[in-house]
């Protein structure tokens, strides 16, 4: 049978450097082939070579890439334009950056049915329509009408997908179509993708560095390095047995349920593309690496029916067993590090000329936390339910509305916060925003010493290079910009920032959502570490749950500016009890199956938190809601263990 797809000795050219050297392999009608790998190994631009959209200075050197039996590296522009939406089509990573945020979202549907179905007026509104109900775009007439900032971004990354489809594809790539997903909003997309390959046949390429949706989603797997593919096979013998040095590494690396033990890291950075490269691209970071392995790059080998490009394949020792690491400070301590009582943030809504207030966006609405020193308290849900703006109220970057914040038995208000800043500080989600561009490494760590007059200032110096190494990084890290560093040395420069003014209160903003998961093992090794060394305590705001489970004490569900359950994270993950906890769990992709453990996607999308349903907020998807629920908000019902929970439900079974 003739593959759909069959991509031959591809190689790709940016400037001096070979993005993509010598890939091959072939994907079947019906079939998803995954491509795994970090960032910056070829993985993108595998498939921006085959749609011919390299960035600029780019160029496909050689190969072949046949779609249907077309070559399609020897079309004229003008054929390609055909192909791209209609013989296969594309979701991109970030759709808010692939969709024209000035264009209605029907519109931009309509320029493809247009040029690959001839559709116009109101056939192609009708079309659109019917391709926003087929990806499940709620109330889908109103949202054609919508412009892209105005939505979701699940709904967002459903109109990307909706677009590919309007051409009616045989091949889609989906380019991390999940990655700054939430896990339900994943979910969602995941059994969408999965739903139209069975419904419409189509081929797929799906692009992710996450095991856990690849064991999901693929029937076979390539792992990408530098360029080159390392290894293949089908999924069940990958996930069974990698055989490839790198593709252990990376299972190493993962978060795994109940797992408190240090996580494998991945020494060392990926070899530059610009160079002459001589033998195996991995040896220089490879534990079991040989002199041959230096020397001579080897070729593909075939062992338990997988491909792999490794001189050792086949004699590499089983995988080793993590250590466990013991608990950093007991549970006991009788005075909270940060004790927050009934935290509100409102922000106004104004309109008119006047600019008069006429409702309130309830981000934050009554919340109450306990962290204890040495401890990790995770504040878990979907994006919009408010967690960064406790995290920023909490350091008064946004000014509370009510509540109360009392850190180290200090109450804090507008009187005192300056002196918060040496006592509390914050990791941003996204290091390379938040750290000065034009600002050597070195004076990004002096300026919050020197603006807070922390230790003598003719030590301050020394303190910021010691500071880099405390964090792990090279001796010139202080004289170089943030731009010359990796995203996860980046976050480490950030984590150093924050450190630099000796804090004992750490918040922690998605700091490894999207990271690799080498690189994410990285930094949470450091966050252990230095809670371990220095006694930090941290609120660690995440929708990643495998990251909960590996790092933090107790967790906090949040859900629409409200906490819904809220105790240690080895009960409330292991046996959660809200239905919204249960969702969250049940939605999280595994490599292992979970006996028994059914599978729950929430339906719709998180409401408005300008016009939150009455009674409990989260009726409107719940599985278990009644009368009560519509009416009444629920009060906390305690449980086993220390936690309690917000459910009228629960209460029910207590």
């Amino acid at each position: 049978m003739t593959p759909l797809l069959e991509v031959r000795d591809l190689v790709a050219d940016i400037g001096s450097a070979r993005v993509v050297d010598g890939v091959s392999f072939h994907v079947s009608a019906g079939e998803t082939y995954a491509l795994l790998g970090e960032s910056g190994s070829g993985k993108s631009m595998t498939a921006l070579s085959l749609m011919r959209l390299l960035p600029d200075g780019g160029r496909v050197a050689s190969g072949a890439v046949g779609l249907s039996g077309k070559n399609l590296l020897l079309l004229p522009e003008r054929e390609m334009r055909r192909v791209r939406g209609g013989g296969m089509a594309m979701i991109f990573q970030e759709p808010m950056l692939a969709l024209n945020p000035v264009i209605k979202v029907g519109e931009q549907i309509g320029e493809a049915l247009a040029l690959h179905r001839n559709l116009a007026g109101q056939a192609a509104r009708d079309a659109s329509r019917g391709l926003l109900d087929a990806v499940g775009v709620p109330d889908a007439e109103r949202r054609l009408d919508s412009y892209p900032f105005e939505l979701s971004g699940g709904l967002r990354q459903r109109m990307m997908i909706a677009m590919a489809l309007a051409g009616q594809p045989d091949l889609l790539i989906a380019d991390e179509p999940t990655t700054a997903l939430d896990v339900t909003i994943q979910a969602q997309v995941l059994d969408l993708l999965r739903q139209l390959r069975t419904e419409l046949g189509m081929g797929m390429l799906l692009i992710t560095h996450d095991l856990g949706v690849v064991a999901e989603n693929a029937d076979r797997v390539g792992v990408m390095y530098a360029g080159e593919l390392v290894e293949e096979g089908g999924r069940d013998a990958f996930f069974a047995a990698p055989c490839h040095p790198y593709s252990r590494l990376l299972f190493e690396a993962l978060l795994r349920p109940g797992d408190g033990g240090r996580l494998a890291t991945i020494p060392g950075q990926m070899p530059k593309l610009d160079g002459s490269l001589t033998g195996c691209r991995f040896a220089p970071r490879c534990p079991h690496a040989i002199e041959r392995c230096r020397i001579e790059s080897p070729g593909w080998q075939t062992l338990n029916g997988q491909r792999v490009r490794c001189h050792l394949a086949g004699q590499l020792p089983a995988p080793g067993v993590r250590e466990a690491t013991a608990a950093s400070v007991s549970a006991e301590i009788a005075q909270p590090l940060l004790q927050v009582d009934g935290l509100k943030v409102h922000f106004p809504i104004r309109r008119g000329f006047i600019q008069r207030t006429v409702g309130h966006v309830r981000a934050v609405d009554g919340v109450d936390l306990r962290i204890q020193a040495g401890r990790t308290l995770a504040l878990v849900g979907e994006s919009g339910c408010g967690k960064t703006t406790v995290g920023k109220a909490l350091l008064r970057l946004i000014e509370p509305t009510a509540g109360t914040i009392r850190l180290d038995g200090v109450d804090i208000d507008e009187r005192n916060a300056a002196s918060l800043r040496t006592r509390a500080q914050m990791v941003f989600q996204d290091p390379f925003s938040s750290l000065n561009p034009r600002m050597r490494v070195a004076d990004i760590l002096l300026e919050g010493m020197d603006a807070l007059r922390v230790g003598a200032a003719s030590q301050r110096r020394d303190a910021a290079a010691s500071l880099l190494r405390q964090v792990g990084l090279p001796e010139d890290a202080g004289s170089r910009y943030p731009h010359a560093f990796s995203g996860g040395q980046r976050q480490r420069i950030a984590i150093a920032r924050a450190l630099a003014v000796s804090p004992k209160l750490v918040i922690c903003d998605e700091p490894t959502s999207a990271l690799d998961v080498s690189v994410q093992a990285q930094t949470l090794n450091l966050l252990k570490d230095l809670q371990d060394s220095l006694g930090l305590a941290y609120l660690f705001i995440t929708h990643n749950l495998a990251v909960v489970d590996y790092l933090a004490h107790d967790v906090a569900v949040m859900y629409l500016g409200r906490i819904v359950e809220q105790g240690p994270a080895t009960k409330v993950l292991s046996a959660p009890r809200h239905p919204y906890t249960q969702a969250l769990v049940s939605a999280v992709p595994r490599i292992e199956a979970q006996p028994g453990q059914g599978i729950i996607r929430l339906q719709g999308d998180q409401p408005s938190p300008l016009n939150p349903p009455g009674g409990c907020h989260f009726h409107p998807r719940c599985p278990n809601a009644s009368d009560v629920c519509r009416q009444t908000y629920p009060d906390p019902t305690g449980l086993d263990g220390g936690r309690w929970v917000r459910c009228h439900w629960v209460a029910g079974q207590v």
